[in-house]
């Protein structure tokens, strides 16, 4: 397959979504919200990805994991394709900090992991907004280990309680953890207005206090005052295709999340860091 300029780093995949049973509430996000066929739960073929990447333009790509089950796919693409494949790493036990965080630290120093990944509400019955001490552990670790943290943002797709993920929580975050690399994902629809002004509050450089790269899918647009009418088309249309709303989105994203600093844990963390620099 002939490939195009490679100019993208797609910043959120998931390779494994046939490996297990999906729930009823997630076959209803891929048939009312994404529209998608049943391609969405089939598990990817590396040669397939690979093709997939090229014709649309992507170097590099981070894989989702989790660290209570790690995907044996998403590690086998990352050993086989070094310089392509890296990890985001979900699923930590916030109410259990001590294990999470022995956990945490031992995965980091022996993957490749460029982000760590949290849905407040997917945990906690949704109890758990981002600014409640729970996180507090979290996001000490991430400031240690140079680590972005990646936040969702928005009314999530599935029928659990959103209210957590209102962004107008990380307020208080950036506030108190002014070393913590901070990414919003999945849009913060219908926060926009919100997320963009902690953009703007945040943004490197505006205050003593702001060491943010705090960021969402519309970031390069939200320098400006002006970014409310630049929100890609996708984050407000449900109906768009899934690969519409992939490439706009992540095309978008890799230009803003930051680079952590090289770590000297292990030769595999500082690829990722040296692919999300490059983004």
């Amino acid at each position: 397959m002939t490939s195009t300029a490679r100019r993208a780093n797609d910043l959120l995949i998931n390779v494994d979504m046939g490996d297990t049973v999906q729930p009823d509430w997630m076959v209803r996000v891929k048939e009312d919200y994404f529209r998608a066929d049943s391609s969405m739960f089939q598990s990817r073929e590396l040669s397939e990805l690979l093709d997939e990447m090229d014709a649309n333009g992507v170097r590099r790509a981070i894989i989702m994991t989790n660290i209570k089950q790690p995907s044996k796919r998403a590690a086998a693409f990352a050993e086989q394709h070094p310089d392509r494949f890296f990890m985001g790493l979900g699923g930590h036990d916030l109410l259990r900090p001590m294990p999470t965080l022995k956990a945490l630290e031992s995965f980091v120093a022996s993957n490749p992991v460029a982000y760590l990944s949290v849905g407040p509400s997917f945990w906690g019955d949704g109890l758990y907004a981002p600014d409640n001490a729970v996180y507090f552990p979290l996001y000490t670790k991430a400031c240690e280990l140079d680590i972005p943290l990646c936040l969702n943002t928005g009314l999530p797709g599935p029928p659990i309680p959103g209210e957590v993920q209102n962004p107008i929580y990380l307020d208080r975050v950036c506030v108190r953890f002014p070393e913590l690399k901070l990414c919003m994902i999945h849009g913060a629809d219908p926060w926009w207005d919100t997320a963009i002004r902690l953009m703007i509050k945040y943004r490197l450089g505006r205050h003593a206090i702001c060491r943010h790269r705090c960021c969402t899918t519309c970031a390069p647009a939200a320098r400006t005052r002006s970014c409310l009418r630049r929100i890609p088309p996708c984050s407000r249309s449900p109906g768009r295709s899934r690969r519409r709303r992939s490439s706009t989105f992540r095309t978008r994203s890799s230009t803003t999340i930051s680079s952590p600093t090289p770590r000297p844990s292990s030769s595999r963390a500082s690829r990722a860091e040296t692919a999300v620099k490059a983004g």
